[in-house]
């Protein structure tokens, strides 16, 4: 996997495409070795970044990561972790303020065994936080060495640019990543992410290429898991996610006459846009991975892209629950009302 392409405007050289962990522990794959084991395998194969969070199955992905690259393979890594969701019963641990920054960096490091954390990336939005606040903080980390880069994940255009005009306003370390929600069935980000994130320089981390499955070649099969977590995004028995069911029906049909698996089809059409620096991949076991692993030498013609934008429109999310997050203003009702 020697097509190597540049975060944004830092000069580092990542895989195109990046080792999500986000299964490994128990809400997917609860076997550390054969954790271990599908991230040795990615990195043998060529993969340079792995991606995950400290709520990944309550810390446990971010240790099955940190025993896997022991020995010396952390030089091999650019390590990519996340903090905003809730830790435990405790309800300050949680969100985007300096106080839990500053601690659960370090509860991050020694679950990675590591003295640094590559990109270090707040998981979603927090209104109730001053965003200068969170980039002072991820500033300081910088400083001290224990964080290289700050990135986000799921923010609108609108908190990228004002991320990028805080930094430049309060003299805060800049935002140089975002990591959004972009798949053939949810093109939102199309209209604005994406452009925005181009005007501005910073690198693209894709999540969910595969649509959380659905691109999978099992959409029907969902899993029982996935289903009971998310039903708006995974019931296929939902007329919201009807649309999504013709999608990949004619998607799959593209993909044989193109000679390729759907799963190379979906993440060769992530991989496309120019936007995009590394998508991210979360395998749950080594087949997984394999089937995944070559599609980064995909590379998708023009007719096969314009098939795809007959089937799912530019700039559309079939189903707008795979935008991936919902502020406030729309979730709370009483936030519009006087």
């Amino acid at each position: 996997m020697s097509d190597y392409r540049v975060l944004g405007r830092t000069g580092v050289r990542l895989s195109p495409l990046t080792l999500g962990a986000m299964n490994f522990g128990r809400i997917g794959n609860a076997d550390h070795a054969d954790g271990i084991r599908i991230i040795h395998r990615a990195l043998d194969e060529g993969i340079t970044v792995i991606d995950t969070a400290d709520v990944y199955s309550q810390g446990e992905s971010e240790e099955v990561v940190g025993k896997a690259l022991v020995d010396g393979r952390r030089d091999e890594v650019f390590l990519a972790t996340k903090f905003h969701g809730q830790m435990g019963d405790n309800p300050h641990h949680r969100g985007n303020s300096r106080r839990w920054i500053m601690r659960e960096v370090e509860n991050s490091l020694r679950r990675l065994r590591t003295d640094h954390i590559d990109l270090y990336q707040v998981h979603r939005p927090d209104p109730s936080v001053d965003f200068d606040d969170t980039l002072s903080a991820l500033s300081d980390l910088v400083h001290q060495g224990k964080i290289h880069y700050v990135g986000t994940s799921t923010f609108s255009a609108a908190q990228i640019v004002e991320g990028q005009w805080t930094a430049e306003r309060r003299g805060r370390e800049r935002v140089v990543a975002e990591q959004p929600p972009y798949s053939i069935l949810a093109r939102g980000i199309e209209r604005d992410v994406l452009p925005v994130a181009q005007r501005y320089g910073l690198g693209i981390l894709p999540w969910s290429p595969l649509a959380g499955g659905w691109l999978s070649g099992s959409y029907l099969n969902g899993g029982s898991r996935r289903v009971e977590r998310f039903p708006a995004r995974y019931d296929a028995a939902l007329p919201a996610n009807a649309p999504k069911i013709e999608a990949v029906t004619k998607l799959a049909a593209l993909a044989d006459e193109a000679g390729l698996s759907l799963i190379h089809l979906a993440i060769g059409f992530v991989l496309a846009h120019p936007a995009v620096t590394s998508a991210i991949i979360g395998p749950r076991t080594l087949e997984h991975l394999e089937s995944q692993l070559g599609a980064a030498t995909v590379v998708l013609s023009a007719d096969v892209l314009d098939r795809i934008d007959e089937i799912v429109p530019p700039g559309v999310n079939l189903n707008p629950a795979d935008a991936g997050y919902e502020p406030p203003s729309i979730t709370d009702s009483r936030l519009r009302r006087r």
